[in-house]
């Protein structure tokens, strides 16, 4: 009975080593073959600690093939923490291998594992890098077919730019974006038009944009750097100055419309208050008229007036009536009874 249980051990051992072996064997000899430097107890260690031998014997070996040793920093230890971290452990190690292949040496392992972990894909910033990328402006996605701006003589342009841009790996974290690019040149393109004097100098001379814009260093604090602005189209558009001087005289005329309606109103106000001013007099006149009869009798009963002086007034009065009739000065005055 106790040899059957040591016999049952046995083979239970045995096939727990050829699983070991089969599942690790194959990439340890890859490793060895290649000189990768991760031994058999290491890929044990690792399916412990959660991490996939697979993707670091790979990966360490395509570091290794490319001339990466554990002196640029990419150790089996770096691969398993970049690993834990969460990292694209294939993704880094192909972007240092290209960016080896194109001598670009502010590439390191310490940024470009950051990068990664930031967020960025790394192996397209270096691809970026080596071959610059071009960015339409304005962006397919902004709605707009062209930049429009205006000249100081008042005519519209219509400016459609390509911008050629490449990674800047050392701002890549925390850099501004492609359309942070594209705001600023469209920014720039406007400001150069707007400065010109005639739409005719810029179309003699558009390269006089590109070098204005370039001039302004747009691409601080981005995570590209600007290496051309090419005018692709420039088109003339609508003659913006006449335009508004159109719209400015005719605001003019209707602000001149409404202060002459103010004045006209006024003007007929002060006439109904002068005719209403003429109509009170008169109403005073009447009223002082009526109190002459009563003033000459007054006087005839107290003596005061004469019945001769009365009939001079009588007379007085009829011929200055006649002779108003005769003019044609209209209505006699009243005559004192």
């Amino acid at each position: 009975m106790p040899t059957l249980i040591v016999l049952g051990l046995g083979i239970l051992a045995m096939v727990f080593v050829f699983g070991l072996l089969a599942r690790y064997l194959r990439l340890w000899l890859q490793s060895y073959a290649s000189s990768a430097g991760i031994g058999l107890f290491d890929l044990v260690a690792m399916s412990f600690k959660k991490v996939n031998p697979t993707v670091i014997v790979r990966s360490k070996i395509m570091a290794v093939q490319a001339g990466l040793g554990d002196a640029t920093g990419i150790t089996r230890q770096a691969l398993e923490a970049h690993y834990l971290a969460g990292g694209r452990v294939p993704l880094v190690v192909q972007a240092l291998v290209a960016a080896n292949k194109a001598k670009i040496k502010e590439l390191d392992w310490k940024l470009a594992t950051a990068i990664d972990l930031a967020g960025r894909n790394v192996r397209e910033a270096v691809q970026t890098s080596v071959y610059p990328k071009v960015i339409d402006c304005p962006g397919k996605n902004s709605g707009r077919e062209s930049l429009d701006a205006v000249a100081k003589n008042g005519i519209q342009l219509k400016v459609r730019a390509r911008v050629t841009v490449r990674t800047n790996l050392n701002q890549l974290i925390g850099g501004a974006t492609e359309e942070t690019i594209v705001a600023r040149v469209g920014e720039g393109i406007v400001s150069a038009i707007g400065s010109a004097e005639r739409h005719t100098d810029v179309l003699e001379n558009p390269d006089v944009i590109s070098k204005t814009v370039l001039a302004r260093r747009l691409d601080a604090n981005t995570a590209f750097e600007i290496v051309s602005i090419d005018i692709a189209d420039i088109d003339v558009g609508a003659n913006i100055g006449a335009r508004l001087q159109a719209d400015q005289a005719e605001a003019d005329t209707r602000v001149a419309r409404a202060n002459a309606e103010g004045r006209r109103a006024m003007a007929v106000a002060k006439e109904q208050e002068m005719i209403a001013g003429i109509e009170e007099s008169r109403a005073a006149l009447v009223e002082s008229e009526a109190e002459v009869p009563k003033a000459i009798a007054d006087s005839l009963a107290t003596g005061s007036l004469g019945i001769i002086d009365y009939y001079k007034l009588r007379n007085l009065q009829a011929d200055t009536d006649m002779r108003r009739t005769i003019a044609g000065g209209g209505t006699p005055a009243p005559v004192a009874p």
